[in-house]
């Protein structure tokens, strides 16, 4: 099983991430992306599926016309772990407008 991050863990991986920010009421960090319409949206939720699913550790998201929001945490840990750390990068890796 994968460790929480300890608090300073956490803080430090979020500076190196793009625009994801913690929740302390639900301990996952979160991030909104938008696009310019729908179809550009599903597309990169596909992409994110497949890095998803490659790496076993799948999101929690929501997609409404061109926003979608992505939610990371590790639920058997109770909170962020490297496995989120290493999906946000991941996700971003994969480039959006």
């Amino acid at each position: 099983m994968t460790d929480k991050l300890a608090e300073a863990e956490l803080v430090a991986a979020l500076a190196a991430l793009n625009d994801w920010r913690y929740d302390t009421k639900i301990g996952a960090i979160t991030r909104d992306f938008k696009f310019s319409d729908f179809s550009e949206a599903f597309g990169f939720m596909a992409r994110v599926a497949f890095v998803a699913n490659a790496a076993n550790h799948h999101p929690d998201w929501s997609n409404s016309y061109d926003k979608v929001t992505i939610t990371l945490s590790t639920h058997t840990a109770g909170g962020v772990t490297s496995k989120d750390i290493d999906l946000a990068q991941a996700i971003d890796a994969l480039g959006h407008p």
